[in-house]
């Protein structure tokens, strides 16, 4: 079902044939994020994922969007706290267009200085616009109150500051410094033979000359992690809430139960923080949990959306939750209808090449191996009761929890931490 081949130089390539379906995706991966930058340098993965699409030594900017719109096909990146990717999304036919083209952009792009400086003019709207937008700004600033002086606390984005600073040299250094073959992932999935993904991929990139410096993650500084309740005022109609307690990283045995855990808690319509602050009392518009996981560290988050007057209750709510499911009041029938819940999630959410090519490439960076949608469904299932009950006491701990509000607090004076005793 998978294959992985590791070129001469060290880059990975992966894939899942799907001779079913008549898309394939590509994604050409760095383990490089914003993580991996110093404070000086927050922003520039993300930057240098914006300019890769702005020219190549034999493609301009139009260029690379006429030749993908002509197929019909997508091309674009993301970057997050431990990597960014490159991919494409075309029909099976068009895959040595989506090859040379994905190929061509990660190792010959230019960096014009001029698109440097208009594509800075797009990062720093986007960089506004974040902080326009509250319900996403919040989870920036708990990033920052939960994670003190720390990369991961930092926006991937950046800052005004420091996205105003970057030049060409310093984007040509980074990628020299952090952009080694070891450190690339070459994934795909769909219609595609693997033999001939290996062939194509390592004609163009297997002559990237590997590097003597370490590739290896092993120098990464895992965060302190900070509790207490941080208010930020903002003219606001809403108060948004984030709330975040230490859980588990990626790799983590007790990860299923984790997955068990934050769905009863707040991971769908019959969730309970859904159905008693929402469906029942009708104190927020949406209010969820989620888990964010890295290699070394992660946390449990909770939004709520709320107004200003019914903030503290809500807060209360919240946490009254958690400690009873940290004191174990958790039915059996919860767990196993909440396994059925991400099975039915999990299976529905492979259907696609791009989901296929996206989890075996994360698969790869956090266990050095794919999991077979298999091995995952038997691992949901194996979680008993006891497994939720005793993950919940441990971290589920209101002393533990850091709370961050984004509102209008100057109009009125919010007493928030009184909740936590």
């Amino acid at each position: 079902m998978f294959n992985k081949t590791v070129l001469d130089n060290g880059i990975r390539i992966l894939s899942r044939e799907m001779p079913d379906t008549r898309s394939v995706s590509l994604g050409i991966w760095v383990e490089n994020g914003s993580r991996h930058e110093s404070r000086q340098q927050n922003g520039i993965s993300h930057f240098l994922e914006h300019l890769y699409f702005k020219g190549t030594e034999r493609r301009n900017a139009t260029q690379i969007a006429e030749e993908m719109d002509s197929v019909g096909g997508v091309l674009n990146a993301f970057t997050a706290k431990e990597y960014t990717c490159y991919y494409v999304k075309v029909l099976d036919e068009n895959l040595p267009m989506a090859v040379d083209l994905l190929a061509d952009i990660f190792l010959h792009s230019v960096f014009d200085p001029e698109e440097i400086e208009r594509e800075r003019t797009v990062i720093l709207q986007e960089i506004s616009q974040s902080e326009d937008t509250p319900d996403d700004y919040v989870h920036d600033l708990f990033s920052l109150d939960f994670f003190p002086d720390h990369p991961l606390g930092r926006p991937i984005c950046g800052d005004a500051a420091t996205v105003g600073k970057m030049h060409r040299e310093d984007f040509l250094n980074f990628v020299r410094e952090r952009y080694l073959p070891g450190r690339v992932i070459v994934a795909a999935a769909g219609h595609l033979s693997h033999e001939y993904l290996t062939i194509e991929m390592g004609q163009r990139l297997g002559g990237v000359a590997n590097s003597k410096l370490n590739i290896q993650n092993s120098k990464l500084i895992s965060p302190k992690l900070r509790s207490g309740v941080f208010q930020h005022a903002k003219p606001l109609e809403q108060a948004h809430l984030c709330f975040g307690v230490a859980a588990i990283h990626q790799s983590h045995p007790k990860r299923y139960a984790a997955y068990v855990l934050n769905t009863i808690l707040g991971g769908g319509m019959s969730s309970r923080l859904f159905q008693e602050i929402r469906e029942k009392r009708g104190r927020a518009y949406s209010v969820y949990s989620f888990l964010s996981s890295y290699r070394d560290v992660g946390y449990l988050g909770i939004y709520a959306g709320t107004s200003l007057e019914w903030a503290e209750e809500v807060v209360e709510l919240i946490l009254r939750e958690m400690k009873r499911m940290g004191a174990g009041e958790i039915r059996d029938q919860e767990i196993e209808r909440t396994k059925n819940q991400l099975v039915g999630n999990m299976i529905l959410g492979l259907e696609s090449s791009d989901s296929w090519m996206s989890h075996i490439a994360k698969d790869e960076i956090y266990f050095g191996k794919a999991m077979s949608l298999e091995d995952i469904i038997q691992g949901v299932r194996s979680v008993s009761r006891a497994d939720v009950v005793d993950l919940a006491a441990s971290i589920l701990r209101p002393d533990a929890v850091a709370l961050t509000l984004l509102g209008d607090v100057e109009k009125k004076k919010l007493d928030l931490g009184a909740a936590f005793h």
